[in-house]
Order: structure tokens, then C-alpha cells, then sequence
């Protein structure tokens, strides 16, 4: 993502344009902690592991540093590929659900192994819990609790099909730790036992 802000920057200032990507101060990040509200329009921060932009003053939880990137302008962190807020509206435009959504599910593909709650998500997509839920189900059809389980499933089926893992070390490389809740659910989503799904798997190769 870096080399493609970069890219980006570059051109605008080949046409004279003042774009660059500001560095992270102490001002900056007191600002962002304290969700200080005069800080609005002199400078907006991403974070790069949610693909969202806000403005200073937003409520949502405090990003890791590291991951946050500072822009000039909206138009710099829009042309950077970020998607604004849909609690502080950076923009002073409402993001579209079915693109709210696709961040949301994004985030959960990459890290489902992680401990994921509504309220977490929430917090993460800059929404409230009901809004998320909500929302979530209108686009996708179902809650965000069922597509992390249906994705947990789908991770374990592989690990099932592709190695010997035992069962309930499996089950915390696709981030349900309780094995026993595990395999409840597995054969809820499939009709099978984590075994029996590997047996039947082992006897379609044969």
C-alpha cells in the first residue's frame, strides 16, 4: 500500500499540487487519543489494518500507532484506497452499506483466529454493535457471528482434508480454542464430526 501512496503522491506533485503524506507527530497522536474535535481539517488518520479513515475527533476505539497513517486531506486517503468512517464521516459522506460490509468481512477473513466478538468488530468498523448486526444481515444474509463460524468451518475442513492435526489443536489454529464447542459446531454446520469428516475425506482420495 505504501509504494502505491507513494505513486500517488508523486504524480500530484509533479502537477504542483501539496499532497504529501504528513509524519506522525506527538501533536498528531495526542490529538487522535484525545478525539480532539480542533484538530478536524488540519490533518485525517487511516489505519491500515481496517482500510478506514476518520477525523481526529472520532469516537471509535484508539488504533495501534503503528498501524495509523496520517493524510493532508480526505481526497489523499480516499486516492490512497481508504474507505472514511461511517461513525465520524471524514467526508461528510455516508459510506454504502455493501462497501461497509465488504471491509467488515475483509477483516474477518484475514483475522478469524483471533478472538472476535460483535462489540470487537464494532469497534474496529467504527459502528455500533446493532448497526454492525444489522446492517451485516441485510447484505450478506446472515449475522456476523454466523459468517466468523461458517469461516472457522471452511479453515477447518482444509486443515482436516490437508494435514494431521489433531482435533483439538485444529480447533485454535481456527480460533475456537474450546475444543468441545469446536466440534458441536462443526457437525451443526456439515452433519459430521471433525473425525468423520477426515475419514470420509481419507476414503474419497482412496
Amino acid at each position: 500500500m505504501r509504494d502505491r501512496i507513494n505513486n500517488e503522491l508523486q504524480e500530484s506533485e509533479e502537477h504542483g499540487i501539496l499532497t504529501d503524506v504528513d509524519m506522525m507527530t506527538n501533536e498528531k497522536w495526542q490529538a487522535i487519543i484525545d478525539n480532539d474535535a480542533s484538530y478536524n481539517n488540519q490533518f485525517f488518520y487511516a489505519v491500515k489494518t481496517t482500510g478506514i479513515f476518520c477525523k481526529p475527533s472520532c469516537k471509535s476505539r484508539i488504533p495501534k500507532k503503528e498501524n495509523v497513517l496520517i493524510f493532508l486531506n480526505a481526497e489523499l486517503a480516499l486516492r490512497a484506497n481508504f474507505r472514511p468512517c461511517k461513525r465520524c464521516k471524514p467526508t461528510n459522506d455516508r459510506l454504502p452499506d455493501s462497501e461497509w460490509v465488504a471491509l467488515i468481512t475483509e477483516y474477518i477473513n484475514k483475522n478469524f483466529i483471533e478472538k472476535l466478538t460483535l462489540e470487537t468488530l464494532a469497534n474496529i468498523a467504527h459502528g455500533s454493535p446493532y448497526h454492525l448486526h444489522r446492517t451485516f444481515k441485510k447484505i450478506k444474509g446472515i449475522t456476523p457471528v454466523e459468517y466468523i463460524q461458517q469461516v472457522r468451518v471452511n479453515a477447518a475442513k482444509e486443515y482436516l482434508i490437508h494435514t494431521n492435526k489433531a482435533i483439538a489443536d485444529l480447533a485454535i489454529c481456527v480460533g475456537m480454542p474450546n475444543a468441545s464447542y469446536f466440534i458441536t459446531l462443526f457437525k451443526k454446520k456439515t452433519g459430521h464430526t471433525p473425525a468423520q469428516f477426515r475419514q470420509m475425506s481419507k476414503m474419497e482420495k482412496m
